[in-house]
C-alpha cells in the first residue's frame, strides 16, 4: 500500500460539512506574579490569535490537504460570527453560515502563559433551532445535497445536529450516500441508520453505557453501538493508543497511535473525521483512510490549537513510512 500516494488522491475531492461551527480566541501571554487580590496567576497578555473550531475545523482540515469543503453552519449576527465568515474565505472554504440574530457566535477564549492553558471561557447558544432557523438550515443543506457521496455531521451540541435534522437527513440522502458523523453524547439516542460514527472512547463509553477499560470492552461496546445505531461501521479514537476500526464481515482492526508528542489534543477528532472522509471521497476503502486519518491525527496532537495538517506534511511523513501499521483484534461478523 502507496501511503503517500493514498494521500495524494485527496487532492480535489469533495466533501459536505454540516454541523455546528465555532471561533476559537488564543490569548496568549507571561505569567510573572501573582495577583493580590486572589491567589491566582496574572496573564500578561502579549498575543491574540482567532481560529476555527467545532464543524470550521473540519472543514479546514478538508482544505488544508487538498480538498474541496462545502460547509453550512449557524453562527450568531455578530463581530465574531464576521471573524468566522473572514477565515473561512482565507482558507477557501466555500461557507454558508446563517446568521442569527437570536443566537451568539460559539466563542471559546483560552488564556495561555509558557504552552500552558492557565484557564478557558466559554460564551455560547445551546438552545435548539427556532422554527425559522430550522427551515433555513434544511433549505441550506437541500439545495447542495445532491453534489456530494460523502457527508459529514460534526456534532458539538450546540443544536444544528438535532433529531429533527436527523430524521429528515435520513429520508433526504440518497442510498449511495455515506453520513459520517463525529457524535456528542446527548444526542446518541437519535443516531440511527448512518455509515460511520467516530466517537473517542470517553464517548463511546457513554454511549454504549458501560466502562472501557481494556481491549474486550472496546470490543464489546463497539459491538453495541453498531447494533443499537444500526451503522454500517465505527471508529473508536483511543487517544495515545491509536483507534479501532469496526468493520463488519472483516474484523475489528487497531491501528497504533503515530504521534510522537502529544502536545494538545485539541481538534484532533476533526482531523480524523476530515480524513475519512476525504478518502473515501477520493475512492478509497475505509481502512485505508482511518490509516490515513491515524497519521494526519497524530500530527495534529504535537501543535497547539486546532490546525489543519497540509498535504505536503502528510504526503512527507506517510513517504518515510516502511509500511502501513495495523493489527487485526478480533474477528467481526456481519451485522444483520
Amino acid at each position: 500500500m502507496n501511503l503517500a500516494f493514498n494521500a495524494s488522491r485527496m487532492i480535489g475531492s469533495k466533501v459536505l460539512i454540516i454541523g455546528d461551527i465555532m471561533l476559537d480566541q488564543y490569548q496568549k501571554g507571561l505569567v510573572e506574579r501573582i495577583s493580590p487580590e486572589a491567589p491566582v496567576p496574572v496573564v500578561k497578555i502579549t498575543e491574540q490569535v482567532f481560529k476555527i473550531g467545532g464543524a470550521g475545523n473540519v472543514a479546514q482540515n478538508v482544505a488544508t490537504l487538498g480538498g474541496c469543503p462545502t460547509l453550512v453552519s449557524m453562527c450568531g449576527k455578530d463581530l465574531y460570527g464576521e471573524n468566522l465568515q473572514e477565515i473561512c474565505s482565507s482558507l477557501g472554504i466555500e461557507s454558508h453560515l446563517i446568521r442569527s440574530v437570536s443566537r451568539e457566535t460559539t466563542l471559546k477564549t483560552r488564556i495561555m502563559a509558557q504552552h500552558q492553558q492557565m484557564l478557558r471561557v466559554d460564551r455560547e447558544t445551546d438552545r435548539p433551532l427556532d422554527a425559522k432557523e430550522f427551515s433555513t438550515l434544511l433549505e441550506t443543506v437541500e439545495s447542495r445535497l445532491d453534489s456530494f457521496e460523502i457527508i459529514i455531521l460534526s456534532d458539538y451540541g450546540k443544536g444544528v445536529i438535532s433529531e429533527e435534522f436527523l430524521r429528515w437527513m435520513k429520508e433526504k440522502k440518497r442510498p449511495d450516500q455515506k453520513i459520517i458523523l463525529d457524535p456528542k453524547t446527548c444526542n446518541f439516542p437519535h443516531y440511527d441508520e448512518l455509515y460511520c460514527m467516530t466517537p473517542n472512547k470517553k464517548e463511546a463509553a457513554e454511549g454504549a453505557e458501560m466502562a472501557i477499560t481494556n481491549r474486550e470492552d472496546i470490543l464489546k461496546a463497539g459491538k453495541k453501538i453498531m447494533q443499537e445505531r444500526n451503522l454500517q461501521s465505527l471508529v473508536i479514537t483511543l487517544g495515545a493508543e491509536g483507534m479501532a476500526v469496526f468493520l463488519p464481515g472483516q474484523g475489528v482492526f487497531h491501528l497504533p497511535t503515530t504521534a510522537k508528542k502529544v502536545f494538545d489534543v485539541t481538534g484532533a477528532g476533526d482531523t480524523v473525521i476530515a480524513v475519512i472522509a476525504l478518502g473515501l471521497s477520493s475512492g478509497l476503502d475505509l481502512l485505508s483512510s482511518c490509516i490515513l486519518a491515524n497519521c494526519a491525527a497524530g500530527l495534529v496532537v504535537g501543535q497547539v490549537g486546532a490546525v489543519g495538517i497540509t498535504q505536503e506534511v502528510l504526503t512527507e511523513t506517510l513517504s518515510s513510512w516502511p509500511s502501513a501499521q495495523q493489527e487485526k483484534w478480533f474477528p467481526l461478523p456481519a451485522l444483520g
